[in-house]
């Protein structure tokens, strides 16, 4: 009986709190991730009314990598709630045929859009800014792309060095070095 109840609080721990299910289409869906008509310039739109950053995820059924990042990365409560709380996420299908409207205005399928957009790896991640022109892409108007599966530390740097704009031009710290020193503060103790 010891065994039994050892073995199941063995799998209730090895479980994360927050582990996306796989839905149809083969993909992981995390609560954070919005059911949108995937117009990017509508969805633009909504993301700057609730104060968030818009971000496309692009995923690919039978991804191990993206299997990987929503069991050991987006799983992690912190990390789930910072993007619940400050990120806009549109999931794509790398080989889907859903329609996608990009920011310039022309409609394709959600593979088509990737082949545009140059993406070849799953996961990737477009971080979009508050403002796209019309003649823009949603490749060439990201201010940043994670491109294949990070940890933890690199993930939430990736998310956080975004939402606060570290990006800008007059900003003095790349991503590099951004990432860097966050690795370097959570060594010293010094940072959450």
């Amino acid at each position: 009986m010891k065994r039994i109840w050892m073995a199941m609080i063995a799998a209730l721990i090895a479980v994360p709190a927050f582990a996306a299910e796989l839905g149809d289409d083969g993909l992981h869906k995390a609560d954070w991730m919005r059911d949108t008509f995937k117009d990017l310039r509508e969805d633009l739109g909504e993301a700057n009314a609730e104060g968030k950053r818009l971000a496309l995820m692009i995923e690919q059924r039978g991804c191990i990598y993206c299997d990987k990042m929503h069991r050991e990365v987006y799983s992690r409560e912190e990390l789930a709630d910072y993007i619940r709380e400050n990120f806009f996420i549109v999931q794509l299908n790398l080989h889907g045929d859903t329609e996608v409207t990009d920011f310039d205005g022309e409609v394709l399928s959600e593979k088509a859009a990737a082949r545009k957009w140059g993406l070849l790896f799953t996961p990737s991640i477009l971080f979009l800014p508050e403002e796209v022109g019309d003649d823009q892409t949603a490749q060439s108007a990201a201010v940043a792309v994670m491109p294949g599966a990070f940890g933890v530390g690199t993930t939430t740097d990736m998310f956080t060095w975004v939402n606060e704009k570290r990006y800008a031009l007059d900003s003095d710290e790349d991503f590099q070095r951004y990432h860097a020193r966050r690795i370097q503060e959570r060594q010293d103790g010094s940072t959450d």
